[in-house]
């Protein structure tokens, strides 16, 4: 279905086809006649998935979270138009991040809050994290892809110490699943390109919430933060901008010990999980040198991530 009838569908009309503000999915800007401006995109989640993401968003709002929330109108809100779900949120107005100090700080600070507020159970049902069946022929896959792409680019990253930690991280997969890591309810995929600073950060793109454990939630903020945001560093925190974000998540949200101990391991998991698709299954990725120079501050870090601490 073309961008009009989906416009259409949610009461709004154009004369135009309009343009995605998104390279990566259908995102559209509406700006309907003497009303804020709205933001309809498509979610990744089925209908009713979707609708429990939404319940969770409208309580994270009740308790004074910055986040989105889907716009009230006369049509279904979310709504699965042919085979996918598309929601209406409104325009959030303000500054892109840049990587500075304070604005690491006040991530750290709006994450930190939305953890601690999570229920002790996954009240909302939300999507339940439970991927712990990587095998090392999927590794080897990926290796494969991932050094075409290393070779095709002249990127200095070490392959061989690349595939042994990811072999290492298969290996360690079945125990860590059987910790009992504590879990919280979090919109994950928390990331640069998904906050708006106004000039407090405002989270704007809250559909993969999901019931996962919380040193997960925060491998993937340290790995991936600044991925695909052209204005952020084209690498991953510093030791020191980590430090940064942890002080301002700590305001609201006490690690525990076990947290701690198996941070390595839990960071060596979700780069299995996470980087090593990224790296091998999107090629045109590497067509960008801020994308390479990331992927290679990422491998170095693997390599000896002592300086991320909780």
């Amino acid at each position: 279905m073309n961008g009009k009838d989906i416009l259409k569908q949610f009461g709004f009309s154009t004369s135009e086809e309009p343009r995605s503000i998104y390279a990566f999915s259908p995102v559209y800007r509406v700006s309907p006649e003497g009303q804020a401006d709205i933001i309809i995109k498509k979610t990744q989640r089925p209908l009713e998935q979707a609708g429990r993401v939404m319940d969770y968003l409208r309580f994270l709002k009740k308790n004074d979270v910055r986040v989105v929330t889907p716009i009230d109108i006369t049509m279904q809100n979310p709504q699965q138009i042919e085979d996918e779900v598309y929601v209406a949120y409104p325009f959030i107005e303000g500054d892109v991040y840049t990587g500075k100090d304070r604005e690491i700080y006040e991530a750290g600070k709006l994450l930190g809050k939305i953890h601690a507020l999570s229920p002790k159970e996954n009240d909302y049902q939300l999507s339940v994290y439970d991927v712990y069946d990587f095998n090392l022929d999927e590794v080897d896959e990926s290796m494969k892809q991932i050094s075409e792409h290393v070779g095709q680019h002249d990127v200095d990253i070490k392959l061989p110490l690349l595939e042994r930690k990811l072999c290492q991280a298969v290996a360690q997969q079945e125990g860590l699943k059987e910790i009992a890591l504590p879990k919280v309810m979090t919109p994950h995929d928390y990331k640069a390109n998904n906050l708006v600073y106004t000039p407090s950060p405002y989270l704007i793109d809250p559909d993969n919430a999901t019931w996962i454990p919380r040193i997960f939630d925060l491998a993937l903020v340290l790995f991936l933060f600044h991925n695909e945001m052209d204005s952020a560093p084209d690498k991953l925190f510093t030791p020191n901008q980590w430090t940064h974000f942890m002080k301002g998540y700590a305001e609201f949200t006490e690690l525990t010990e076990m947290e701690k101990t198996y941070w390595n391991a839990a960071l060596e998991h979700v780069f299995l999980d996470e980087v090593m698709w990224l790296m091998a299954e999107v090629p045109e990725d590497w067509d960008r040198p801020e994308q390479r120079s990331l992927f290679e501050s990422l491998t170095q870090a693997l390599n000896d991530l002592s300086a991320y601490t909780l």
